[in-house]
Parts: C-alpha cells; sequence; structure tokens
C-alpha cells in the first residue's frame, strides 16, 4: 500500500537527463515505479473494502470509511506496509486477497529494457521497497522482475520504511553505494525527500504512478513519464 497523492501535475520544468558518467549505482522503487500503483489502488480501495463488508454485514461505504481512517492511523509508518499488521488488524487474509485480483500487477512500460540496459553496462540495479515481503513475493512470481534486479532490499528487514533518513542509513550497511553517485527513482514525495535528507544526490520523481489515474504532482523534483526519457 502506498499512501494517497496528489493528481495534479507541475509544468515539467526541470531537467530529467541523467548523467550517467556520474552514476554508479541505480536503487529503484517498485509500486508506482517500476510496476503499475493501479494493481495497490484498487487493492485497497476497492477490493478489501469489499471483503470487508460483506465479512462484517456493512455497506460498501461504511465499509471503506471505517477502513480509510485504519489506513491514515499508520500511514508512512512500517504497519502501513505489512501484510500481516492488515490481516491481524482486520482478521482479513490480505495475502490471499491479494491473489484474487494479482492480474492487475503489471510492469510499467519500458522498464524492462531500462533494467536490461543497465545490466549491460554494469550498473548495479537495486530494488529499494517498503512492500512487505509476502506482497514482493507475489508481484516477483507474476513479473519474473527479479531476473533483471542485481539485488531486493525490503525495508521491512530494517523495520524501517523509506520516509525515514534510517533508513538509508541501514541501507547502506547493505550496500556499499555512495550518495553522490547514486540515482533513485521513487514515485513517493516522502522518500524522495528522506533520500535526498541523506544525501542521494540524483532524484527522480515518477508522473504516473498509477496507469489509470492522471499524473501527479511531483513537487519539487524532475520527474519522468517513461523509463525510456532516462535510458542509458
Amino acid at each position: 500500500m502506498k499512501p494517497n497523492s496528489e493528481t495534479r501535475a507541475k509544468p515539467a520544468s526541470k531537467d530529467v537527463a541523467i548523467d550517467w558518467n556520474t552514476v554508479e549505482t541505480v536503487l529503484l522503487d517498485m509500486d508506482g515505479t517500476l510496476l503499475d500503483l493501479n494493481f495497490d489502488n484498487y487493492f485497497w480501495r476497492h477490493h478489501v473494502p469489499q471483503r470487508y463488508a460483506e465479512k462484517h454485514d456493512l455497506e460498501l461505504d461504511d465499509a471503506r470509511d471505517i477502513l480509510f481512517g485504519k489506513y491514515q492511523a499508520v500511514e508512512g509508518t512500517i504497519e502501513w506496509y505489512c501484510v500481516d499488521y492488515w490481516t491481524d488488524t482486520l482478521k482479513l487474509d490480505i495475502a490471499e486477497l491479494k491473489q484474487e485480483v494479482d492480474h492487475l500487477i503489471a510492469v510499467h512500460p519500458d522498464v524492462i529494457a531500462f533494467l536490461t540496459r543497465l545490466q549491460a553496462l554494469g550498473r548495479p540495479a537495486v530494488l529499494v521497497t517498503n512492500a512487505h515481503h509476502k506482497a514482493l513475493t507475489l508481484k516477483m512470481d507474476r513479473t519474473g522482475l527479479h531476473e533483471h534486479l542485481d539485488l531486493i532490499i525490503c525495508a521491512h528487514e530494517f523495520g524501517i520504511p523509506k520516509e525515514q533518513v534510517e533508513f538509508w542509513e541501514r541501507l547502506r550497511e547493505r550496500v556499499p553505494f555512495e550518495a553522490h553517485s547514486t540515482l533513485l527513482v521513487d514515485d513517493s514525495l516522502p522518500v524522495l525527500r528522506s533520500a535526498q535528507r541523506y544525501g542521494i544526490a540524483h532524484l527522480r520523481a515518477v508522473y504516473t504512478p498509477d496507469s489509470q489515474h492522471p499524473p501527479k504532482d511531483v513537487g519539487e523534483f524532475a520527474a519522468i513519464h517513461s523509463f525510456a526519457e532516462i535510458m542509458p
């Protein structure tokens, strides 16, 4: 799950191009960046409320009101992203429910070509995700994306979400990257700001995390519509 975000895009005024001579490590978010956020948005805003309403004999709107309040209470914490937390809290088998709509899991256009190009150039591509390992496994099995990545790091290994600067400190213990020569592509503004505070030099946001929604506000960051725009 990802926090709600604004959907009105600002004019594209920042240069999105990457000087690949200055980049040695590439860190990539999963949901909304490599994968279409439509799956997650549909799951949490429609599918879970429907199943919750059925379980508790509620009207769908009432179920949504209850659930959205629960979501908001832990937004931005590691629990927000935890399948086990929501299974316990909602008394629903979240991992099983995800499988019911896993046909919606999809890779964004140009992602595989981008990852293949990085591999050809010897640039390590590291997935850094807040997603729980059960959701991560489902998505890798569905897409085969792991075959194009050098390493996968889940924030649950550290117990700290990417929104916190400490995440990047812990990550560097696992991945020997230098902040000045690292590129992070992520659709979350709080995550990008956290990485910026840590000192990661090359940051790119994503205009359209969810293919079914209009471009989002990318704040102060340069952003891509497609990975083709920053293809090495």
